[in-house]
């Protein structure tokens, strides 16, 4: 019985469902396409300074092009790997079966699902909401975001995630799911004021006073 929007019930398993998208290693790598286009822009200063250094150097214009795009294609293509690489492990959602008490869990990341563990497996669920709530005159809204940690035998999956919804009910479903299997759910709130920016840091020429003083 699922009560809270991120528990989803289907026929065979309850799964929290953590990020929405399809998993596989064929998605993970077209997915990490579109990131890795910011490789090139990240290291386009050095692209230039070899493109510089080669017609200084007096290499012909179609030889410094032909070398700054295969520079550029090696770099989008480490970066791709390196994006592919860093979201493989990425949790999409965990699954529990069979509906209702659940015996077994598996880990269902960006790259497919894991094998199935028994539901023992997992010891404690940690749940941390954490609340950035604004300063006195701010006009940007609160910040929630959830840190969930899995506790599981030997090894501790961990991973923050934007949310709005209720924390308490949320913890409360968990229990209700895990708690004939014998897992701790915990939940903590984190709340915290946003920094009020400093004025005028980092100005130091005589500009900023008189803008600061303006319309006094």
């Amino acid at each position: 019985m699922a009560t809270d929007p991120l528990l989803r019930q289907g026929p065979d398993s309850t799964d929290l469902v953590l990020r929405v998208g399809p998993a596989g290693l064929t998605w993970n790598v077209l997915a990490s396409a579109g990131p890795a286009l910011f490789a090139p822009l990240a290291l386009g200063a050095l692209t230039l300074i070899v493109a510089f250094a080669m017609a200084l150097a007096g290499a012909r214009a179609s030889t410094v092009f032909v070398v700054v795009g295969v520079i550029v294609g090696l770099e989008y293509l480490i970066g791709w790997l390196a994006v592919a690489s860093s979201r493989a492990r990425d949790i999409l959602r965990v699954e529990f079966a069979p509906v209702g008490v659940p015996a077994s869990l598996r880990l269902v990341r960006a790259v497919g699902p894991d094998d199935w563990l028994p539901v023992k497996t997992l010891r404690e669920v940690r749940l941390t909401h954490k609340v950035v709530e604004p300063y006195q005159g701010d006009y940007k809204p609160a910040v929630s975001t959830l840190a969930l940690e899995l506790v599981l035998r030997g090894v501790e999956e961990r991973l923050e995630l934007p949310f709005d919804g209720d924390p308490q009910r949320l913890a409360a479903a968990l229990k209700a799911l895990l708690g004939p299997a014998g897992v701790v759910v915990v939940l903590r709130t984190e709340r915290s004021t946003r920094d009020r920016p400093q004025r005028n840091s980092g100005w130091t020429s005589g500009g900023s006073a008189s803008v600061g003083s303006g319309g006094g």
